[in-house]
């Protein structure tokens, strides 16, 4: 029979997490729909459940020093409802197309990143906002880069005494934003054919000094355009900034052919993504200056 574990301390749920082969609860939207379709299978053995919804302080957003930090319980509501400044505003975007009203609810930012789906919505945004990981265990707190943390096809680097209790994301300037863009079979409640998330900081000169452009849905584990982030360094934002991307910058894509989309088309549409963000970017620029 599975156990259930509802610790009320995170020290007694990194002493069960420590001892024992847990699945860890937070929001369950991922869970228990796997357990279904495991069970659908036949495989209806389970691991002991950890549920860390009682451990106090996970349910915060705030501001710490030169970053924020996201708890573990933080569902995708609390994302769209804490008036994040522009650099968030990818994530946001991110946070109103997961699932409908119950699943935002419900669901957690640290949850869909250590499910490590290639679907992901929220990781190509934690990785265009530099996020880190903060991870805990009996031998202390340690930090990982998200882009380290996924170290491949739905897996991390979270030990097997580890807990995940918070994303730290660094603070930018005022000239810094965030989008987030989506292709699927329709608008909401699919799960993405492609996407891409971006976060770019414009100097006070109107030029490009910061840029993360990322893609999702389309590899094993989100990916960095990065020759294509060192392009638009020093780069005025301008009308002309989606003719600087070039079929090379997707290379290291992966995509896979299934009853989505073929792996060409989501190619395709991971280029024609970067380049309406970054069209995007100049229109948004242009109202602005009006």
């Amino acid at each position: 029979m599975t156990a259930y574990f509802r610790p009320a301390t995170l020290d007694e749920a990194l002493a069960i997490r420590a001892g024992r082969d847990v699945e860890i609860i937070a929001g369950g939207t991922d869970v228990y729909p796997n357990k279904t379709t495991r069970a659908g299978w036949g495989r209806m053995a389970h691991k002991d459940v950890l549920d860390v919804t009682a451990v106090p302080g996970l349910r915060r957003i705030e501001e710490v020093d030169g970053h924020w930090r996201i708890g573990a319980l933080v569902t995708w509501t609390d994302v769209i409802r804490a008036g994040l400044p522009p650099h968030f505003d990818g994530l946001v975007a991110a946070a109103k197309e997961i699932g409908g009203a119950q699943i935002q609810n419900r669901a957690t930012l640290v949850g869909n990143l250590c499910t490590a789906s290639p679907t992901g919505d929220g990781i190509p945004n934690l990785l265009a906002l530099d996020a880190e990981v903060e991870i805990a265990s009996p031998r202390g707190t340690r930090l990982e880069p998200v882009e380290s943390f996924l170290d491949g096809y739905r897996h991390t680097t979270c030990g097997a005494d580890e807990i995940v209790t918070a994303l730290r994301v660094p603070k930018r300037s005022a000239g810094a934003r965030g989008a987030f863009l989506k292709l699927g079979a329709r608008r909401y409640l699919v799960i993405s054919i492609a996407m891409a998330a971006a976060v770019v900081d414009v100097d006070p000169a109107g030029a490009i000094d910061h840029a993360r452009l990322v893609v999702g849905s389309c590899s094993p584990v989100a990916l960095r355009l990065r020759a294509l982030e060192e392009r638009l360094l020093g780069h005025p934002v301008a009308p002309t900034l989606s003719t600087l991307v070039q079929a090379d910058d997707l290379a290291e894509l992966a995509p896979l052919d299934d009853a989505r989309a073929s792996a060409a088309y989501r190619r395709a549409a991971a280029e024609a993504l970067t380049r309406d963000f970054l069209a995007s970017l100049a229109e948004t620029a242009a109202r602005r200056a009006a």
